[in-house]
């Protein structure tokens, strides 16, 4: 390669909880450069969560982050004209990021009043195992599966 592969930048721990994972959803929570509003949504959610299961929150959300998060994706490979959807193993990083990004996606889609109210149902539902970001996960599960007889082509 001709460059250097960019440095790791280092994550914060948040206030409360002291965890870098939880700052890691509040970036992607966060919209126009907004943390503390991003921060008050979180802990907001975390709240509700721990009001409405009797659990700690932060548990929780661990848990169903957990659940949400895939381990299998398909990617397209062209192998002498014909595209083949090939499924291969995610990577620790990218399987966090991609769990964080459908769980705040899908919180974002549904109708409740306030964000923390669509992040806390959105949390407790993948929690649960069931839910928008719970059936994304076993889509793209089930799309490897479908796709096994191609995994020699993998590179």
């Amino acid at each position: 390669m001709r460059k250097a592969k960019p440095r790791k930048r280092i994550i914060l721990p948040d206030p409360k909880f002291g965890e870098t994972v939880v700052t890691k959803f509040v970036n992607n929570i966060m919209l126009q450069g907004k943390k503390n509003i991003a921060y008050d949504i979180f802990y907001g959610a975390i709240d509700i969560v721990k009001e409405k299961s009797g659990e700690d929150g932060l548990e929780v959300w661990k848990k169903a982050l957990a659940n949400v998060t895939p381990s299998v994706e398909v990617r397209s490979r062209r192998v002498g004209g014909a595209t083949f959807q090939i499924p291969t193993e995610i990577r620790p990083g990218r399987k966090q990021s991609i769990g964080m990004k459908n769980m705040i996606s899908f919180a974002r889609k549904r109708h409740e009043k306030s964000m923390s109210q669509k992040l806390a149902g959105e949390i407790l539902a993948a929690y649960k195992e069931e839910g928008s970001a719970f059936k994304r996960k076993e889509d793209t599960h089930r799309m490897a599966e479908a796709n096994k007889a191609f995994a020699h082509y993998r590179v």
